[in-house]
């Protein structure tokens, strides 16, 4: 891949950059229309990544940040760790970004600084209709909170991919990272609270308060998102793919949010998380749509660990301060699947390998599920287990067993391998093709749960 862009892509790149800023010069009027300004500067964010991943490749192979694509025949060396060029620029996208969600509070509403904790009384000295009102500091500590949270992972999954820290240690890492994140929430929400469903309300009431267990469960969900994307990787765009289709339906279900509030003079509670959702979501689909036009099969880059830390803490920020963190999950049914079903290996029931990718076929050019070896026979326990769910009519693990019956070799446990299990052997781009598609529908599906079929269980939508 060249270091240069074409003079097509500098021109195309230019004339979307000069474009977003004349939108943004727009902007500066009225109140500030921080929607039209978030969606300007996501394709800023696409022409600055786009560019910077073509110009710093040779930086980061001379800098000893490459790694071979094992899926090819040829194995080309390619450089690694290009999601955290993704990750600074969409930071400082989002730092760019403060002024305009608060345009109207700083320059339209206030007296002009901004700062002022209690709301002003008329003076004869000020214009009819001005009106002066409370800075909303909650929402600044909020905005603020998810930039610490987010520079906390991107610092941490760079140390990963420098100094490739253990499974067991790096599993936490997301955790630390989420901890500004739920002092703003205990300090401004606090809301720990959890509406029981209507089959329920006999026995346990409408409501449930959880308290600390709520803090936990969040916390979890900041563990869980990182490193199920980092769970479900090992061919060329799979990271970035299933990172845009979350963010995608993550902004749908906003969309479908907003437009359900009801219309009125003050805004619906639900507004503001959502458009702040709606702020962190266009800047990180910009800056991913980038990274995955050169992480595409053929990949002439590679995302690294960082992108993944970066991109969960993404949503898990969102689903947290936006108050959806239930709705979040539900985006991330397949990533649940995945380490639900390679539980047996990560808690070491069966062997884990260090990497478990499918296995590259030189002589087909075709991707096959990759084998773990046994050692030793496994129990009779796993033994009857593995057996049983290969011998079921859709198949849930492949085993190869030797002249005496014992199993020596079984598929490693991830929904890649699970694909190739069930559809047989194919090319690369076809299985992240494959991925993402059922990643997409299964996310449709879990939407329509949430908007149409919520009340069937709960006694009203906290939309309306």
């Amino acid at each position: 891949m060249s270091n240069d862009l074409s003079r097509a892509e500098t021109l195309s790149l230019s004339v979307l950059s000069i474009a977003c800023l004349a939108v943004l010069a727009n902007t500066f009027q009225g109140n500030g229309e921080p929607l039209i300004a978030s969606l300007a500067f996501s394709g800023i964010a696409f022409s600055f990544t786009y560019s910077l991943i073509r110009w710093l490749t040779q930086t980061f192979i001379g800098a000893g940040l490459k790694g071979r694509d094992m899926s090819k025949l040829r194995k080309p060396e390619l450089p690694e760790t290009m999601g955290a060029v993704c990750a600074v620029v969409y930071l400082l996208t989002l730092i760019t970004f403060i002024p305009f969600p608060f345009y109207q509070d700083i320059v339209a509403a206030t007296s002009g600084g901004g700062n002022r904790d209690v709301i002003v009384e008329r003076q004869p000295s000020l214009a009819d209709g001005r009106v002066l009102h409370r800075f909303p500091h909650s929402k600044l500590a909020s905005y603020l909170s998810a930039l610490l949270s987010l520079q906390s992972v991107v610092i941490l999954g760079i140390a990963d991919d420098l100094f490739d820290i253990r499974w067991r240690h790096k599993l936490f890492i997301p955790a630390f990272a989420a901890i500004p994140m739920l002092v703003v929430y205990f300090v401004d929400y606090g809301v720990t609270n959890v509406v029981v469903p209507v089959q329920l309300e006999p026995y346990l009431g409408t409501l449930i308060d959880l308290g600390w267990i709520y803090y936990a469960y969040m916390a979890c969900v900041a563990i869980f998102c990182p490193n199920s994307i980092n769970i479900l990787a090992g061919i060329n765009g799979i990271e970035v793919s299933q990172s845009i289709v979350i963010a995608v339906l993550l902004l749908l279900n906003d969309i479908l949010s907003l437009y359900a509030a009801p219309a009125s003079p003050s805004p619906h509670p639900a507004t503001d998380p959502h458009l702040f959702s709606i702020y962190l979501l266009l800047p990180f689909i910009g800056v991913s749509t980038a990274l995955w036009w050169h992480n595409w099969y053929p990949a002439k880059v590679f995302v690294g660990d960082t992108y993944c830390y970066f991109a969960g803490m993404v949503f898990a920020i969102v689903g947290i301060l936006g108050h959806f963190s239930k709705t979040l999950l539900l985006t991330f049914i397949p990533q649940i699947i995945n380490f639900l079903y390679s539980s047996p290996q990560l808690f070491r029931v069966m062997p884990c390998p260090r990497h478990r990718l499918p296995h590259f076929n030189s002589r087909t050019g075709l991707l096959e599920p990759s084998m773990t070896e046994w050692q030793q026979p496994p129990n009779r326990i796993v033994t009857g287990a593995l057996k049983l769910l290969a011998s079921l009519p859709v198949p849930l693990v492949a085993i190869r067993e030797n002249d005496k019956g014992a199993i020596t070799q079984s598929s490693n446990l991830t929904l890649l391998n699970l694909w190739l299990v069930w559809f047989g052997p194919m090319k690369e781009d076809r299985l992240a093709v494959g991925i993402t598609g059922a990643q997409m529908a299964v996310g449709i599906m879990g939407l329509f749960v949430r908007h149409k079929l919520a009340l069937l269980v709960f006694r009203q939508d906290n939309r309306r």
